[in-house]
């Protein structure tokens, strides 16, 4: 073999080396490129659905559908979950008659001992999950109905926000809010609102707008 082959041989292999190895550093080049476009497209995404209040469940007891209107336009709103409170002995119109002195609100207004209101469930699913909880309420007397007492006094609000609401014909929030706080087993209670009995849309929207902005 003369000196020219064997010279012409070594440059194919050199040259040969050399593309492989340029073709192997643009593919890794490729690679990293394209996690760190995966990686910032993650970091898009959990941004856009983290929340100042975190995952949110709204639960209420509505006696004649009003508050029940109110608490599921602020679920929507919120896109938080729903739970109802439901006394396994539901409250008819005749029970809820406040002036009647001998209807079932007044018995129970009268004699505290009757308040203990048995609930169809007081567990939540996955209740551990949820990082603020708004409760929502009808004024029974210038305090929360008392179905909701029970349900308060059944769950641990430890590590969670919680938000009071509650409708009225003309009483305001008054106590209601605090009362619930102090038979709760811990929880941050936050000042709550008062709706009318039918609230406007836009008095709603102004209570979960002023939610999001805290």
């Amino acid at each position: 073999m003369n000196k020219k082959v064997i010279i012409g041989f070594i440059a194919i292999i050199v040259i040969a080396i050399g593309l492989g190895g340029y073709f192997l550093l643009n593919h890794k080049t490729n690679e990293i490129e394209n996690n760190l476009d995966v990686n910032e497209n993650n970091e898009i995404e959990d941004n856009t659905t983290s929340t100042s209040y975190g995952k949110t469940l709204v639960v209420y007891y509505s006696a004649t559908g009003s508050t029940k209107k109110v608490a599921e336009e602020i679920a929507e709103n919120l896109n938080a979950d729903l739970f109802e409170i439901v006394p396994e002995d539901i409250y008819t119109s005749e029970d809820l008659n406040y002036g009647n002195s001998n209807s079932r609100v007044s018995k129970e207004h009268d004699d505290e001992t009757l308040r203990n209101v048995k609930l169809k469930t007081t567990k939540v699913d996955n209740w551990e999950s949820y990082d603020t909880v708004l409760i929502g309420y009808p004024i029974w007397w210038g305090v929360a109905a008392w179905p909701v007492d029970t349900f308060v006094k059944e769950n641990s609000f430890v590590g969670k926000t919680v938000i009071p609401f509650c409708t009225s014909v003309s009483s305001g929030l008054g106590q209601s809010g605090e009362l619930l706080k102090s038979e709760a087993n811990g929880g941050n209670w936050l000042e709550g609102h008062r709706f009318s009995s039918r609230p406007s849309d836009a008095d709603i929207l102004s209570f979960i707008d002023s939610i999001k902005s805290k």
